[in-house]
């Protein structure tokens, strides 16, 4: 199999200009959501009855696996639930009140409730940090009650539990786990934007990743990783349940009907997957056949520029070498 025009280093070199988010611009992003969140923990050493209890980033600028794209950040808030209402818009409306009395300088028009979490806006840099509300009950591992994103359910979870369950796949393999997991969130972003019903999201490609780098998959090399990430997709036909064990035993995992089962790895009942119809996992499917063929072409094709055009049938026009 031919590597001579495009290899790992042209693919690394392509993450870094067109696919990761700048190292400048996360430290900054970081900084910014740490200052709200040391004036949090000011307010709350000065009234500690006050009902909102932590907060922590979570999603993929806390992962390390953000995009260049990246345009809002979400940050995980807890909220003593003995006090605050269990229907959502409700909910949402209370965590706004208690945010914008912890953050009296900034206007009430930067911070908005929306349909499953608030948005503080900050005037500066324009960056949006998606507040989401989890109700907690005082459990000393942070386990509490998440407003779901996908559909306003609530849903037990663990933030330090995700954030640590990745650091893991990460420890194990510095830079290329984080790094694989960009590239393929780089192509279902694509994927998404060339279909507005291509659904694929994050937190499934992550998952997905974990199975295949805990069954052995080294992803130093990114050209052999992208194929059998998409060969796994194409092989299961998204048929084959996902799991891990890093929190429950492999006895507790529920039963599910759906067709896509990919399990929460601290919440063994919650299949994250569960609102994915067979036409969005066909059309995953499909698309994945899509992308190992044109990868499989890449490296065998005899010039330069027809290899730059199998590699741009995954990762669009963006991609030069």
């Amino acid at each position: 199999m031919s590597r001579e025009h495009v290899n790992h280093a042209e693919i690394v070199s392509f993450a870094q200009d067109r696919v990761n988010l700048p190292k400048e611009k996360a430290d900054e992003f970081r900084a910014q959501v740490n200052r709200l969140r040391e004036r949090l923990e000011t307010y709350l050493s000065e009234h500690p009855d006050f009902t909102l209890k932590k907060m922590l980033l979570a999603g993929s600028l806390a992962k390390g696996t953000a995009l260049r794209s990246l345009n809002d950040i979400d940050v995980a808030c807890y909220i003593s639930g003995a006090d605050a209402p269990n229907e959502v818009s409700a909910l949402l409306e209370f965590l706004a009140e208690r945010l914008r009395k912890a953050f009296p300088n900034f206007s009430a028009d930067q911070v908005k409730p929306q349909t499953y979490s608030v948005t503080v806006s900050f005037r500066g840099t324009g960056l949006d940090v998606d507040v989401v509300p989890i109700l907690y009950d005082g459990d000393p591992a942070w386990f509490g009650n998440l407003v779901s994103q996908d559909d306003g359910s609530f849903l037990k979870t663990n933030i330090p539990l995700h954030l640590e369950f990745i650091r893991k796949r990460k420890r194990a393999q510095p830079d290329h786990f984080s790094q694989v997991v960009r590239l393929v969130k780089f192509w279902a972003a694509r994927m998404k934007a060339a279909d507005d019903n291509f659904r694929f999201k994050s937190f499934m490609i992550e998952l997905i990743l974990s199975k295949l780098a805990d069954q052995g998959l080294s992803f130093s090399d990114y050209p052999e990783a992208l194929q059998h990430f998409f060969t796994y997709l194409a092989r299961t036909d998204l048929r084959e349940k996902i799991y891990f064990t890093d929190n429950y035993p492999a006895s507790s995992v529920g039963t599910f009907s759906q067709r896509v089962q990919i399990i929460d790895p601290v919440n063994a009942v919650n299949n994250v997957s569960r609102l994915y119809t067979d036409a969005n996992a066909s059309a995953i499917y499909e698309a994945a056949i899509d992308a190992g063929d044109a990868i499989d072409a890449a490296l065998s094709a005899p010039t330069k520029q027809e290899t730059v055009r199998y590699w741009q049938k995954v990762f669009g026009s963006a991609f030069q070498a």
